[in-house]
């Protein structure tokens, strides 16, 4: 049988942001920067590639360095961060990473022969009289490509727009050569950032960074990240350098929706990501934040919908992700699949002292699973969603001072109790176990802790 597939996607000691993904052949790739658990800046890795085949979206398979942070000459001592990248397929039927290095204010490039090869190192953007892009006169700094390819032009999209930026217009787009480098137009306006997007269509929602391109049938989609950060947003335009349409928000990462009165569901944080078509289905890829910080962030995915009128209408973050629907409730599942976690203060934004967090044991790379750390008195635990068929029993493996605590089981956040299991404090991990009777069908899963005492959430256990 398939094993079921949640979020994060990758196993929980992989910390891939920015996703990018991609079909080549019959297998999806997807491409990001790389974080590091307990890491102290955002991309501190080298690329790494993750793949799996178009029809089984739950098995991955790590490719390897694709490219490491010190190939690039200007980062031969590999001080610098490679941020986010993007990756093309050339008029040579190879394939081009373009990335930025996290101090520097131009676009590098690296090519392959195959989707995740080692890349070599190939050259940098450049006008026609071999000025950096980003460093001519009029340019603007250079940050978070992405790009797309039709015929022989290939056409990149850059940006990075925060609040106070006034020497930062917007996205922007600039036409290339066929040589992968060379600038033909450009770069231009597509999306206009915070500090001038009063009085347009974007004014709710200004560009940040993070851009990405996809075409869908004759429309090109240009995704990015809004200046409030834990939301990817769309615009939809007939041709590829300029005329974007607002069309709404795709997904946020602390599952706020524009215009509902409603408080976050998880600790957000910037996003990145975009949209891609597998067998059939769309999806969003984006990230989450961990570890209560802002360097250490997973790869999440949703199915979405591109309605006939060419809208996608904005999805709830789950635990269930690219599995194709809801989880079967039987056996074991870890913890760090929660795709809602909060307290009273309901913070948005991690780093938020006190929280309730996802984490993990051992040091970057260690292959142990995650759990959630310091549940405490009105901590809240979402999973999004379990098919019941009719379980009788649950149980819950936690460890700590949980001496004065309890956890109530609901099928909302604040629904009637199901089974409330008292905890005692132990440093082992310890299991805790009560009959419960959840109707049968698809559910949302939540525990609820009241009381003293703190505790460590591993593993929930259906039977």
């Amino acid at each position: 049988m398939k094993k079921p597939g949640f979020n994060p996607y990758l196993p929980s000691w992989e910390y891939i942001p920015d996703g990018e993904p991609y079909v080549f052949g019959d297998r999806v790739y997807v491409y990001g920067s790389h974080d590091f658990f307990n890491g102290y800046v955002f991309c501190m890795g080298d690329y790494v590639c993750w793949s799996a085949p178009v029809n089984d979206l739950t098995d991955w398979r790590y490719e390897g360095v694709i490219y490491p942070r010190n190939a690039d000459p200007m980062n031969a001592d590999g001080e610098m961060c490679l941020y986010a990248p993007d990756v093309t397929v050339g008029p040579d039927g190879r394939y081009y990473l373009y990335y930025v290095l996290d101090h520097l204010d131009i676009v590098s490039v690296a090519v392959c022969d195959e989707p995740a090869g080692r890349y070599q190192f190939y050259g940098y953007v450049h006008h026609a009289d071999g000025t950096y892009l980003g460093r001519a006169q009029g340019d603007e700094p250079q940050f978070d490509p992405g790009v797309i390819t039709e015929g022989d032009v290939t056409w990149l999209y850059t940006g990075f727009c925060p609040h106070g930026g006034k020497d930062r217009h917007g996205a922007m787009v600039t036409k290339l050569a066929a040589d992968m480098l060379t600038v033909l137009e450009g770069p231009q306006f597509v999306v206009p950032g915070v500090e001038y997007a009063q009085g347009t269509m974007y004014e709710q929602h200004p560009f940040f960074e993070a851009p990405s391109i996809r075409k869908v049938g004759e429309k090109y989609y240009f995704v990015y990240s809004s200046v409030v950060m834990h939301e990817l947003c769309y615009a939809v335009s007939d041709r590829p350098d300029g005329g974007f349409v607002f069309g709404g928000v795709v997904v946020s990462n602390c599952d706020l929706f524009p215009g509902r009165p409603q408080l976050p569901m998880a600790l957000g944080g910037n996003n990145h990501g975009s949209i891609i078509e597998i067998a059939g289905q769309w999806y969003v890829f984006y990230h989450r934040q961990t570890n209560n910080t802002w360097f250490s962030r997973q790869g999440c995915a949703e199915p979405i919908a591109i309605l006939p009128d060419g809208s996608i209408p904005q999805v709830e973050i789950t635990s269930c992700g690219l599995n194709g629907g809801p989880l079967p409730a039987k056996g074991e599942y870890p913890a760090y699949i929660a795709c809602h976690l909060y307290d009273a203060k309901r913070d948005r934004i991690s780093n938020a002292p006190g929280a309730a967090y996802i984490t993990q044991e051992g040091r970057d790379g260690d292959e142990i699973p995650g759990y959630i750390a310091n549940l405490h008195d009105t901590v809240v635990v979402g999973f999004k969603y379990f098919d019941f068929e009719d379980v009788e029993r649950i149980t819950l493996k936690l460890r700590g001072y949980g001496t004065g605590g309890r956890i109530h089981v609901r099928l909302s956040p604040d629904g009637e109790n199901l089974a409330t299991m008292e905890l005692h404090n132990t440093n082992l991990w310890a299991e805790y176990s009560a009959p419960v009777g959840i109707p049968n069908g698809k559910q949302a899963l939540y525990l609820a802790y009241e009381g003293g005492g703190s505790a460590m959430l591993g593993f929930i256990c259906f039977a």
